[in-house]
């Protein structure tokens, strides 16, 4: 067995020609500036390399399905066990997916749930019952001792129909009486009942006086009624004591014993919201409907009907709805033209959601030859038929804009059905269970055994066993403010591949390989521990770990370090540094140099005052916000800390930065729930960067997301060639028929599908990747065609452009963000999260900024290097000098330090959260004793 991973010649994208060798079951870390190739080297290289292998193993047969994967550049890689890799892309967007379905505790739950549950009625809330029919014989036997008694087997419960086949059915059995609605009756031929109306109707299987209980021929006659009615009645049966005329339930099913409904045998998938046996009727299992929201549909109530008040209707115009609409407000002395706040009320309910009777529209109007008389089905009935038929994007985002999201009434979002939602253990049902979060459940399950019969108890201990040790998981990893009920696609990158990651521990594997992509984003330095000791315990089992990190704590915490570098993109991809981290701090590369000192992110000589000017908002309660009040001082560095699920994002992502969407761009996205905000007039933009990719497809890239392209495309149209040719700037777009090469279709690479795998690209055999024909690439800038402008990096552009103002400013921004190494064609997929997010920075950093901008970041930091860090808070520091105030949502110290304002949320996650602690220079939040941000702040202030 090799006891290390050894990697010769790797080339993949900006490597060149490595060699690296790791210790197998050992924690190393890669580390290096943003686009050095640390990803490359770890994905595309070991990762591909291994899953390769993998698939090797099939047989031929199988690999036909799954074609061929690529070999990536590589001399040769020995060592190498299974992989698994654990990435930041891959969260789930589907609104089935929760934290319960991912780490699989809600499936051991469903599962308990179903073998150690407790059934309740929910119509008298009293516990169900189930019997033998042994058992039943001896009940009747005591109870109806001396009684005459009908016995009867239930056939309709509470429907509506005639019934005629059914009585047919049961003349023909030999059956003599019925019970129709609480009478009985004897069966005749052609017998039927009022169609229109709900019935309860039974038959009669058998009618007899009970006499001692020793009487053994009776007993026998009575077993053998039992069983004939119990399979006439689907499991249930009904005594009737013809004395009193009172009728008593049993059941081979859970049976309530006071109504009789009966619930089906408890089976896993009952609770299950994503399967139709559990999931709430009304919702489909998601917990929410979509509702039309009236205040969209009409927003201004002073304005008439004929001027356009009902929105998705719009204006006046001869047609239907509109003749409908003023003959229904004819009836009601009003017209079109009544302003809706003087239309009465119960006219307007008519407009909105129909009227009962038909509605007369004058022959003129119709061109009939006598009045046409029409049903009204309302407004929302009609928006409702509309969004159901139109299935294109357009429809769906007009229709989208009257919609908001609601609570469903009949589950009030628990997702279940009311059956599913009736079984219980220890007072509680699953849905209760699904709401807690990691640390209450823990609590729960700790004591749950306590309050279990001896037959559940045993049931119960194997799946309480599993179930307990995923929640430590998920503990270790620092989640114990989630929830299970929360939803996959509501999840940071960093939540979910921790997620991923527990689940991993989870599964127990050894001789593993492990790769994952930056663990601690969104991780509080608090949670930063026993993160580190989660994949310390990966290792010890038997694994080797490789992360792909910048994290401190994490290198220091490493048996074997990678550092890639020296710089990034064509400067990068070589290993400057592999060995231990003790060695590494002896060394002068530029991750040592800030490891040990010799370089630092200096704290600002003075914090900003502020241009006195605010914004407040007051009354925050959206998720765990406990009525927060916040103030905002403008034109100030302003940074929002506290543990991760303190509330940092709903308060700055969810509440504030909705508020200001609406105001500036009338945003459709719903503010969490706040009291008022104050201030806004003092600001006149709002610009949000985020990490969501920027383009999802390979024809987005940086040139044509900064809106360069354009620019550089006209540049191209205005030249002398280009004007001879009569050159259109569609000529120099790729994206268009005329100047691309319809071979690739502009894409410079044609993908080849692979059914279960990755589609694999390989370059276009006409234009070799160069995306345009001949002729196109013929019109030259400087002798450079404009394939050959795409394949220059940021900094050779920023060179070449030197002397053209309209394009310049545009790539040097994106040069100052410290992305001067990214090819200005190259694909957006192929960029990190933190090269992504700061494309964007670039694009807005490239506008002309008002000095009275908002900008909203949320952890720029993720995937950047200490210097990068550093290039990136300059380029901040810049816009707030300008007068921009800029609100930055982070863990990383070394931007906390840099704040001229601090807003820190806490003091723990999930419930223990979402009170402000303290705001103020980060020189008064470090004396705060309650937070734990306040602890390692203070050690960086020193």
């Amino acid at each position: 067995m090799n006891e290390k991973i050894e990697v010769f010649g790797a080339r993949v994208h900006n490597l060149k020609n490595v060699d690296i060798t790791i210790p197998r079951n050992s924690l190393t870390v890669f580390t290096g500036l943003s686009g050095s190739g640390k990803s490359s080297l770890a994905f595309d290289t070991i990762f591909a390399e291994g899953q390769r292998r993998y698939i090797e193993t099939f047989s031929a047969y199988a690999r036909n399905f799954l074609g061929n994967m690529e070999r990536p550049e590589v001399d040769k890689i020995t060592g190498l066990s299974p992989v698994i890799s654990i990435e930041q892309k891959t969260t789930n967007k589907n609104p089935r997916s929760t934290v319960g379905t991912t780490t699989e505790i809600y499936d051991y739950l469903r599962l308990l749930f179903a073998r150690a549950g407790e059934a309740y009625s929910y119509m008298s809330g009293e516990k169900m019952v189930k019997y033998t029919e042994e058992k039943v014989v001896d009940m009747i036997m005591s109870d109806y001792q001396d009684r005459k008694i009908y016995i009867l087997s239930p056939l309709v419960r509470n429907r509506k129909g005639h019934y005629r086949e059914l009585f047919e059915q049961m003349r023909r059995k030999g059956y003599l009486y019925i019970r129709v609605d609480g009478e009985v009756q004897e069966l005749t031929r052609g017998m039927k009942v009022d169609r229109y109306k709900n019935h309860n109707i039974e038959v009669v299987i058998d009618k007899m006086k009970l006499g001692g209980t020793e009487n053994s021929t009776l007993r026998e006659r009575l077993a053998k009624t039992i069983s004939t009615a119990m399979k006439q009645g689907e499991g249930l049966i009904m005594i009737l004591d013809n004395e009193q005329n009172e009728a008593k339930y049993f059941s081979k099913r859970l049976m309530d014993p006071v109504t009789g409904i009966a619930y089906k045998d408890p089976a896993p998938n009952i609770f299950s919201f994503n399967s139709p046996e559990g999931a709430c009727p009304q919702c489909k299992g998601l917990g929410v409907i979509d509702e039309i929201d009236l205040k969209k549909v009409i927003p201004d109530d002073k304005q008439d009907i004929h001027s356009g008040a009902i929105v998705p209707l719009g204006k006046y115009k001869n047609q239907m709805i509109f003749w409908q609409i003023d003959a229904l407000l004819k009836k009601h002395n009003c017209d079109l033209k009544t302003p809706i706040k003087d239309i009465p009320k119960e006219a307007m309910d008519e407009v909105l959601y129909g009227s009962l009777e038909k509605l007369k529209i004058a022959k003129e109007l119709v061109h009939t030859t006598s009045d046409y008389f029409v049903s009204f089905d309302g407004i929302i009935k009609y928006l409702r038929t509309v969004m159901e038929n139109d299935d294109s994007s357009a429809g769906k985002k007009w229709a989208d804009q009257f919609i908001a999201e609601a609570q469903c009434p009949e589950c009030h979002g628990h997702r279940l059905n009311r059956e599913a939602l009736s079984y219980k253990i220890w007072d509680k049902n699953i849905a209760d269970l699904a709401e807690m979060d990691i640390t209450e459940l823990k609590d729960w399950v700790d004591h749950v055994e306590e309050h279990m019969s001896e037959k559940q108890r045993t049931i119960a201990v194997e799946i309480i066993k599993e179930i307990r040790k995923r929640i430590n998981f998920l503990l270790d990893v620092g989640l114990d403010y989630l929830a299970l009920n929360r939803q996959s696609a509501t999840l940071s990158g960093g939540e979910s591949q921790r997620i991923r990651l527990a689940t991993q521990i989870g599964s127990q594997l050894v001789n593993v390989l492990y790769i994952l992509d930056e663990p601690s984003i969104g991780l509080h330095q608090r949670d930063n521990e026993r993160l580190i000791n989660s994949l310390k315990e990966l290792r010890d089992m038997g694994n080797t770990v490789i992360v792909v990190e910048h994290d401190e704590d994490m290198m220091r915490a490493a048996d074997w370090i990678v550092d890639i570098g020296p710089k990034a993109g064509r400067k990068g991809g070589e290993v400057v540094f592999q060995g231990k981290p003790a060695d590494m701090l002896k060394t002068h590369t530029l991750t040592a140099q800030y490891l040990n000192g010799e370089r630092a992110i200096e704290l600002p000589k003075e914090r900003r005052e502020g241009n006195g000017k605010t914004i407040q908002l007051t009354g925050c309660k959206g998720n765990n916000l406990k009525d927060v009040n916040v103030t905002f001082p403008l034109g100030e560095l302003i940074v929002v800390t506290g543990v991760s699920g303190s509330g940092k994002s709903t308060l700055i992502n969810e509440t504030l930065q909705p508020i200001l969407s609406q105001h500036f761009y009338r945003s459709l996205k719903r503010p969490m729930p706040y009291g008022k905000i104050e201030g806004i007039d003092n600001i006149d933009k709002v610009v949000n960067v985020d990490q969501s990719p920027i383009g999802r497809t390979p024809r987005s890239n940086p040139a044509t997301y900064t809106g360069v392209f354009s620019d550089i495309r006209q540049l191209f149209v205005n030249l002398p060639e280009a004007k001879i040719r009569g050159y259109k700037p569609g000529r120099f777009s790729f994206n268009v028929k005329g100047g691309r090469c319809e071979t690739c279709g502009g894409n410079g690479y044609k993908t080849i599908e692979m059914n279960f795998l990755p589609d694999v690209m390989v370059p276009c055999e006409v234009c070799h990747g160069k995306r345009y024909n001949r002729e196109t690439l013929e019109v030259r800038f400087k002798g450079k065609s404009i394939a050959d402008v795409l394949d220059m990096t940021v900094n050779m552009a920023v060179e070449f452009f030197e002397n053209v103002p309209q394009i310049l400013p545009k790539i040097k921004a994106l040069q100052d963000v410290g992305l001067g190494y990214i090819k200005l064609g190259q694909s957006s997929t192929t960029l990190s999260g933190g090269e992504s997010q700061r494309v964007k920075l670039a694009t807005e950093l490239a506008k002309r900024d008002t000095g009275k901008t908002l900008y909203i970041l949320d952890e720029p930091t993720t995937g950047l290097h200490f210097e990068d860090i550093r290039i990136l808070m300059d380029v901040l520091q810049k816009l707030v000098d300008r007068g921009n105030t800029v609100i930055i949502i982070e863990h990383n110290l070394d931007v906390i330090k840099l704040a001229d304002y601090i807003i820190d949320m806490g003091p723990e996650g999930g419930r223990g959260g979402g009170r402000m602690l303290g705001c103020g220079t980060p020189e008064v939040v470090a004396k705060n004793k309650e937070s734990y941000t306040s602890r390692f702040l203070a050690k960086v202030l020193k």
